[in-house]
């Protein structure tokens, strides 16, 4: 049977829910899902679609990630219209908000939101389900404490896959001791989880609106570390987080610590350019 192309899982998406499709344009997706930005009679529409079979569920967790920040009231998030599978391509369907120019005070809105939403708390570390980083699969657990979320849930995954792909880190067993004593003990935070400057919008009202999100509860550090990884976000977005939410003292010289799990992501993904920073790092705490 051949597989559908993305105009007629597009067709057939609108007709189960009910509009018809004017015109179809491209968006910039990456390379694990394709994005249009889609003319309705319902209005602009985007939709979101990649293979089924070789992300299983990613969509799912991006709806229940979505929603969840959503129901946090902190940043404006794109509402979930659709989710659904046409043979193996599966899709989702989100509002879409025409981007404007950044209103006045931006970063502080955005700081002080982005301190709003880590204040949302649970019990425990971790997430109701497991979702994805990019297009790796990402583990969320309940944890108790920080430190055994961050090593077992995110840190040991990453260095199982890093060594089946043939990049050896050695015996970490110090290394993990190590960094449990320098994990500051906080309450679990709601994290974007990967708040690089690629998953922030700027909507029609000049305000942040946050896409793409690697939802759970974790140490609130860890966005902060994505944050600064690439660049794209002034100091004045820590500054005022600081005053609204305060962060633990030494959170600044804890930054490489957290973007580990990070660039591990990257080493599994895009290859061995990422090996000596995350060398560097495991170094640097040992």
């Amino acid at each position: 049977m051949s597989v559908p192309n993305d105009q007629q899982v597009i067709h057939a998406m609108a007709n189960s829910h009910g509009f018809e499709v004017q015109k179809i344009n491209s968006l910039a997706g990456g390379s694990i899902n394709q994005v249009y930005l889609l003319n309705t009679s319902e209005g602009e529409r985007v939709v979101k679609i990649n293979s089924a079979g070789k992300f299983p569920g990613m969509f799912a967790a991006e709806k229940q990630g979505l929603e969840t920040l959503k129901q946090a009231n902190a940043f404006d998030i794109p509402a979930v219209l659709g989710l659904g599978e046409v043979e193996d391509k599966a899709y989702l369907l989100l509002e879409h908000k025409k981007e404007e120019a950044q209103k006045e005070h931006f970063w502080k809105i955005f700081g002080e939101q982005l301190s709003q939403l880590h204040k949302k708390s649970t019990d425990e570390f971790g997430f109701p389900e497991s979702n994805y980083i990019g297009s790796l699969p990402q583990y969320n657990e309940l944890r108790k404490s920080a430190a055994d979320f961050y090593i077992s849930q995110r840190l040991e995954p990453q260095v199982k896959m890093a060594s089946e792909r043939g990049f050896s880190l050695g015996d970490l067993s110090g290394f993990y001791r190590n960094i449990s004593e320098e994990i500051p003990q906080e309450a679990p935070a709601l994290l974007h989880g990967d708040l690089w400057s690629g998953n922030y919008i700027t909507n029609e009202e000049g305000l942040p609106r946050l896409i793409d999100p690697a939802v759970c509860y974790g140490p609130r550090e860890m966005d902060m570390a994505m944050m600064k990884l690439f660049g794209g976000f002034p100091s004045e977005v820590f500054q005022v987080y600081d005053e609204h939410f305060p962060l633990q003292q030494g959170w600044e010289e804890r930054i490489p610590l957290w973007q580990l799990y990070y660039l591990l992501v990257h080493l599994n993904i895009f290859g061995s350019s990422y090996l000596p920073q995350v060398k560097n790092i495991i170094g640097r705490f040992s």
